[in-house]
């Protein structure tokens, strides 16, 4: 099993999610986040100050799923939430040792 945690726009919440769907992942969490990559953030003025905002929001994907949709839930993030723009996101992919569904009690690919 593996983690893919997907960092993106806000803007591409909801066609990052419904193509998901579309494709039967069966579940995520979505959480809203802020960080900063290479582009470091913007310079505002507020109040005839300079303001230098380096936290950038984004929306977190995360997905756990059997080792062979990984790269097919890759290739629709990457489709869905490709800009062309610095700022488009990441894609990170973590090896699942475990998961236990907890009303239950299955573990491995089962509890997914």
């Amino acid at each position: 099993m593996k983690k893919i945690t997907a960092v993106v726009r806000p803007e591409r919440l909801e066609a990052v999610k419904e193509a998901l769907f579309d494709a039967k992942v069966s579940g995520m969490t979505i959480s809203q986040v802020q960080g900063c990559g290479n582009q470091h953030g913007w310079k505002e003025y507020y109040r005839g100050t300079e303001v230098l905002l380096n936290m950038v929001p984004k929306v977190k994907f995360e997905i756990i799923c059997v080792d062979d949709e990984v790269d097919g839930i890759i290739e629709i993030i990457l489709d869905v939430a490709h800009t062309g723009k610095v700022g488009d996101g990441k894609i990170f992919v973590f090896p699942c040792e475990e998961v236990v569904r907890i009303r239950t009690g299955e573990r491995g690919s089962s509890a997914l």
